[in-house]
């Protein structure tokens, strides 16, 4: 079965679809598995939603503030108590747990939790911004010691430093991960959420140890950014997948059009597209020649 999990318009709740072909996910209804709090924590900017598959459970990890304070936005993860994702019960297990601490105190304004296994080990990677100064979103990596927790403490991965990476905002954010033979690719999203939204990667080797920073080439240019002749602006925050033949896909959302009154990031009409995914010569090509509009 395929699954499809999204950002809401009304950013108040998750949502899941699932069809037994990728097609099948254009039509397919929506399950709503959890509905933001009226207040507090998880009340506001209920964002970027990620469904995992870990040790036999089903986990989401999403982004969210409070309507007191909305930009307070950190992760939180829920767990599904039943085997089926869309009957659920699901439960709120909170922030992930620090090594040797009982809660994951992040430092500010922290979302795009992604989590994925290489060569037998779990990692976490994530976008926080630094609170010293002009406020810039990083990328932070850490290993897990399983879905809620993790195991050493985190690492800066990188941080925007190339021009196209600092439009409107100095934004690094929205990690995803593949692997590929003996590479491994981490995209990520920059800029802000204007048509200069773009995605840039980062690659190491297989079997490098992930958690040492030299061992991450970043790409001088975006991998992937504003198509206008395909009416594709902003394109951003993928993910990765592999059908059951193990082709490769990517997810991202983009919008069809360039004029937005007020400000992008309330702008509702970003759809979801899915391209296939071709390697050559050991790198990924990103390519909308072959794409599906979910």
């Amino acid at each position: 079965m395929y699954y499809f999990t999204a950002t809401v318009p009304a950013y108040d709740c998750i949502v899941l679809r699932r069809a037994a072909s990728l097609e099948g996910i254009r039509e397919a209804p929506e399950t709503e598995i959890w509905h933001c709090h009226e207040s507090g924590i998880m009340s506001k900017h209920i964002w970027a939603p990620e469904l995992h598959h870990i040790d036999g459970r089903w986990y989401v990890y999403f982004a969210a503030g409070e309507k007191e304070d909305i930009w307070n936005i950190r992760p939180w993860v829920l767990r599904c108590e039943g085997e089926d994702p869309l009957e659920g019960p699901w439960t709120e297990c909170g922030n992930l747990r620090r090594v040797n601490d009982d809660e994951f105190s992040f430092t500010d304004f922290s979302l795009d939790m992604t989590t994925f296994v290489n060569n037998g080990v779990r990692y976490c990677v994530w976008a926080e911004k630094v609170s010293v100064g002009r406020k810039i979103s990083n990328l932070y990596i850490a290993k897990m010691e399983d879905a809620l927790a993790l195991s050493t403490p985190q690492m800066l991965l990188k941080a925007p430093t190339y021009d196209w990476e600092r439009h409107g905002f100095w934004v690094n954010e929205g990690p995803a991960f593949i692997r590929e033979g003996n590479k491994v690719y981490l995209t990520y999203s920059a800029s802000d959420t204007s048509p200069a939204y773009c995605m840039g990667m980062l690659w190491a080797d297989a079997d490098a140890d992930l958690m040492d920073i030299s061992a991450w080439h970043k790409m001088s240019s975006p991998v992937f950014g504003t198509d206008r002749e395909r009416g594709l602006l902003g394109p951003g925050h993928n993910s990765f997948f592999r059908d059951t033949e193990g082709n490769a896909y990517m997810a991202y959302h983009a919008r069809n059009y360039d004029e937005i009154e007020g400000d992008p990031l309330y702008d509702p009409n970003r759809h979801t597209y899915v391209m296939r995914l071709l390697f050559e010569n050991g790198m990924p090509v990103f390519s909308t020649d072959n794409q599906l509009l979910i």
